[in-house]
């Protein structure tokens, strides 16, 4: 698994000095699912795709209710990952607000309103992927 050098903007007693730190992809996948999960996302899934397709590691798929919630969960990602030094590639969607797709590279975001998700249906998509438990209670 490759790993990402982030600069960490926090300072925090724990992290290493000079304020580099190393999240692994699977990390961030957790963390957005986290993110969204704050931000009331509901269905929220995380699909290790390693070894099924070479253009990510890790898929987070959720959805929001309406265009206003789903513009929130995507900035607070954005704004949480940013705070790790870590930027995406890529937003498509954020004004139409029907389906967000976040690129991080080894990370894509998936958020749809529910009519999107079910016309797209990721889930059978990528049923071979193993889903990985992210909740903190797990």
């Amino acid at each position: 698994m490759r790993q990402i050098l982030v600069k960490v903007l926090t300072q925090n007693s724990d992290r290493r000095p000079g304020g580099i730190d190393t999240i692994d992809p699977k990390e961030i996948a957790i963390l957005c699912a986290k993110t969204a999960d704050d931000k009331k996302a509901s269905d929220i899934f995380i699909f290790d795709v390693q070894g099924l397709t070479f253009i990510t590691d890790f898929l987070v798929i959720c959805s929001g209710f309406n265009e206003r919630q789903l513009q929130g969960i995507a900035k607070e990602i954005e704004l949480k990952l940013h705070s790790y030094g870590i930027h995406w590639m890529g937003m498509e969607g954020y004004q139409e607000a029907k389906w967000i797709l976040m690129d991080y590279g080894d990370v894509i975001v998936h958020l749809f309103d529910k009519e999107m998700r079910h016309f797209y249906d990721l889930e059978l998509l990528w049923g071979d992927a193993q889903k990985l438990p992210w909740k903190a209670d797990i």
